[in-house]
């Protein structure tokens, strides 16, 4: 499972009671020891975004050790007073709880997309103009915003190389970060 990430996107509709099915694909992405549980929280630019269990877990521990920072305290407060540890019925549908869907924009229509190692909930409006700005776009944004990641590769190499370089216990330490 280490090398799995997420990909691809769907778009959907909440029903009635504000569920959304959450494709197969993905949900096969979430199951940690046979059990099937995520945490909804919010996410950036507008989405909201799906986490491992224990993705959340490692989120926390980190953030502990900065929980009495002051210029953090209202990000800490809104991140974890609208974290929603939940699960999939039988089939395939989440609730998303109203005050995520407030924050959000999120009407009736959404689009689900898979990325690295989380699920991103948006609203259909909001992708859609996300994708056209940078599709369409008469700048070279997304060109550049392309050869930026990319070059991140590149950087993702030399940090291998200087990890090489440390002890077993930094590197495991090195690895949690």
């Amino acid at each position: 499972m280490n090398n799995f990430f997420f990909n691809g996107s769907t778009h959907t509709k909440l029903d009635e009671k504000n569920r959304f099915v959450l494709p197969q694909h993905m949900r096969y992405g979430l199951v940690e020891n046979g059990e099937l549980q995520f945490t909804l929280a919010l996410g950036l630019g507008g989405s909201l975004a799906i986490y491992r269990r224990s993705d959340i877990d490692k989120i926390v521990r980190k953030f502990q050790a900065k929980q009495h920072i002051a210029k953090y305290r209202k990000f800490f407060t809104l991140f974890f007073s609208t974290l929603h540890h939940t699960t999939c019925d039988k089939l395939g549908r989440v609730l998303l709880p109203p005050v995520l869907k407030k924050a959000t924009g999120i009407h009736q229509e959404i689009v689900i997309a898979g990325v690295l190692n989380k699920v991103e909930i948006w609203a259909k409006e909001k992708y859609e103009a996300d994708l056209e700005m940078f599709l369409g776009g008469e700048d070279d944004s997304l060109a550049k915003m392309t050869e930026e990641a990319f070059a991140l590769l590149d950087e993702s190499a030399s940090e291998s190389d200087a990890e090489a370089a440390l002890t077993k216990q930094e590197q495991e330490e090195y690895q949690e970060i």
